[in-house]
Formats: C-alpha cells, sequence, structure tokens
C-alpha cells in the first residue's frame, strides 16, 4: 500500500443487500461493480481498504433487531433476517472484488448494528483504532444502504474526527426519499460528495 492518509471504507455489500438478498436493494449489484473497478484504479491511493458486513446470530433476534416470529417487520427498527453469519446472505457480493479488501469488520453480533464503528475487526478491535493506529484522517465511503448503514458509517465518522467523502455512484439506497435526507445530513455534518 501507499503513505496515504486517507482509507476507503466500504460498508455492508453483501448477498442481503443487493438484489435477490431478503433486504436486496436496487442498484446494489451494480454499485458492486463500481467499487470493484474504483479498487482496481485505485486501491493503492489508500492507506486501507475497509469493509464491513453485518454478521448477525442465527436463531436469535439479535436484541430485537429481527422481528419477532408471528410479527411483520416495521422496516424502521426491525427487520426480516439476514446476513446470519452462518449463511450466504452474509458474505460479500461475487460483484465486489473482495481480495482487494484489506480488513474486514463485523457488526451486529447479537445487537443492532447500522455503523461500522460499532462492529469489531477479527481480533475484536474497533474500527477506529486501527484508522488512528495506521494514521489514516480521511476516509472514501461507499457501499449500501445510502439511508442507513451508510448514513450511520459517515456520522460516526464525523464524531471520530476523519474526514469524509461519498463517492456518488458507488452507494445505495432503500428508497429515494430517505437517501437525499441522508445526503443532506450528511452535508451538514461536512461530508464531500464526489462524483466517481
Amino acid at each position: 500500500m501507499t503513505d496515504s492518509t486517507r482509507a476507503l471504507l466500504i460498508v455492508d455489500v453483501q448477498n442481503d443487500f443487493v438484489e435477490g438478498g431478503s433486504l436486496g436493494v436496487e442498484g446494489g449489484r451494480a454499485v458492486a461493480t463500481r467499487i470493484s473497478e474504483h479498487l482496481a484504479a485505485h486501491d493503492d491511493d489508500y492507506a486501507l481498504v475497509v469493509a464491513s458486513r453485518d454478521w448477525h446470530d442465527p436463531d436469535s433476534t439479535n436484541g430485537g433487531h429481527f422481528h419477532e416470529p408471528g410479527t411483520e417487520p416495521d422496516f424502521t427498527t426491525t427487520w426480516p433476517v439476514h446476513c446470519v453469519s452462518t449463511g450466504s446472505g452474509s458474505d460479500y457480493a461475487p460483484e465486489l472484488a473482495a481480495d482487494r479488501i484489506t480488513h474486514h469488520v463485523r457488526k451486529g453480533m447479537g445487537v443492532p448494528a447500522y455503523s461500522a464503528f460499532e462492529g469489531e475487526l477479527d481480533d475484536g478491535r474497533p474500527l477506529a483504532h486501527l484508522l488512528h493506529e495506521h494514521g489514516v484522517t480521511d476516509l472514501d465511503v461507499v457501499g449500501i444502504a445510502t439511508d442507513y448503514c451508510v448514513r450511520a458509517s459517515v456520522l460516526d465518522a464525523r464524531r471520530e474526527g476523519f474526514g469524509v467523502r461519498v463517492l456518488d455512484g458507488m452507494h445505495a439506497g432503500v428508497a429515494p426519499d430517505s437517501s437525499e435526507a441522508a445526503l443532506a445530513e450528511m452535508a451538514d455534518a461536512g461530508v464531500e460528495r464526489v462524483s466517481s
């Protein structure tokens, strides 16, 4: 890698969040492809390439994140079963060049979690610790979904003091209105939108 102080954060580009998944987002597979193309052209520009994944426990509501059996999810705080750690839904989408990822973050293990900063690396360290350890000061953020986990990760990154750019064309949201509202909230927090 380089001596860059910028890292790429790829949020939740997983089978269950792209078309055909239990919570598939329209345009998810195209986003995964564009992220891979970006990595092929620019991964040497980044000190780290970090990817987060939802990694939920099987046979559990994960702290109420999954809807209770016999009830319907409200798609606000409770969700259909997704990204269970023992299933293929938690795997990276095949269009994502996972071999270029240098560090993996898992989140939502038994609890609700949206932000990559709520997760942990394979060795149990939090994401912020890794970034500071490597001298990262700025993040480019891409992934799924703009209005949920991308939003939460970006806002937490700003709270942690990182400069943040969201790369347009490399994120996809659940709904247009909520995605635009999330992008406006990110802009208010000092986040830059960059055309990819």
